[in-house]
């Protein structure tokens, strides 16, 4: 009998710990990996490389094309690739319309991102006080209009705003010239008029695209608020306007405070809109997305140029978000 296991009992001890056997080294592997907590770090290593190949390479790419001189005649081989160092930086800098086109993405997130902030806790505020299926039901309408692509919200808000039989001009028109105005509403045109009512229109159609996602979001944090410390309030005399400040707005400040980047990036980034919307109007003034879209792809297109571009643009972000967030931190809004 005992001749008869000997048998098995070899291959199973070389295969546990024999010469080049796996299961030592991976023993000691699986210690280290506990000793040193890696494991989160190795769950994480596909979902980093996917964004490596993506964001990263790509990246890599836009930073050597901006220190080059990289264009059709680079691309098809009829001219080689040149070095210029910081030619195309410089050549950024010292373009006025770069600074106009600045100028405008800056107004345009002052006064949208705030809007947007203000209609989004407004309405959240209004659907943390219904119940709950009339809430679920607003809360899923409104956010039809977050969901709807930005080439179609584009062109209905160009036939909203259409002088030939566009609502807005419609209702405008039908209304007292002391509330709106001596202009001839009727046959206004909002999209080729100047630069201040195409953005007005664009301006319009991202807060009614992005209100609904702030709304839901603080709709979620005020679900988070014990209602308590509203009864406690309410009691004290507080009023309504008393009681966000001074209770629900502390509570909400991390939200708030990933929100207002979250408007930021995407109020500075807003191309779809604004280039539909200036095809439309052949809009001259562009924005800082147009104005790197209008260097980098249009005849003749100049990759590096626009390389050099998305990396100041992407520097400005940088430091709008590193200082909002410092300057949060020092406050002590974030634990």
């Amino acid at each position: 009998m005992a001749d008869a296991i000997q048998p098995l009992a070899g291959p199973r001890q070389s295969q546990q710990g024999g010469p080049g056997g796996w299961t030592p080294m991976r023993t000691r592997l699986g210690a280290f990996v506990r000793r040193h907590k890696l494991a989160p770090y190795l769950l994480l290593l596909p979902a980093l490389a996917g964004i490596a190949l993506v964001l990263l390479w790509p990246l890599i790419q836009v930073a050597i094309y901006s220190f080059q001189n990289y264009g059709l005649p680079q691309i098809t081989g009829a001219l080689p690739t040149q070095w210029v160092g910081f030619a195309n930086f410089s050549t950024t800098l010292h373009d006025p319309l770069f600074w106009l086109s600045l100028r405008i993405s800056v107004l345009f997130a002052v006064v949208v991102v705030p809007l947007t902030l203000i209609v989004g806790t407004v309405v959240g505020l209004m659907l943390n006080r219904l119940g709950r299926k009339m809430s679920i039901f607003v809360s899923t309408a409104a956010l039809l209009a977050w969901a709807t692509p930005p080439v179609s919200a584009s062109v209905l808000f160009y036939w909203i705003f259409s002088p030939d039989g566009g609502l807005v001009d419609w209702a405008l028109s039908r209304m007292p010239h002391w509330l709106v105005g001596s202009t001839d509403w009727a046959q206004y045109n909002w999209a080729t008029t100047g630069a201040l009512p195409a953005y007005t229109l664009i301006a319009l159609l991202v807060i009614w695209q992005s209100f609904p996602f702030i709304a839901v979001t603080v709709l979620a944090g005020l679900k988070t608020i014990p209602a308590e410390l509203n009864e406690a309030a309410r009691v004290d005399g507080a009023s309504p306007w008393r009681i966000y400040w001074r209770v629900t707005f502390p509570l909400l400040k991390p939200i708030y405070l990933v929100l207002l980047l979250l408007s930021v990036i995407w109020d500075f980034n807003i191309f779809t809109q604004s280039d539909i919307i200036a095809s439309l109007s052949n809009l001259n003034e562009y924005n800082l997305s147009l104005y790197i879209y209008d260097k980098a792809f249009t005849f003749p297109p100049s990759y590096s140029l626009g390389g050099a571009l998305a990396l100041i643009f992407a520097v400005i972000l940088l430091v709008i978000t590193f200082g909002y967030v410092r300057a949060w931190i020092r406050q002590g809004a974030l634990q």
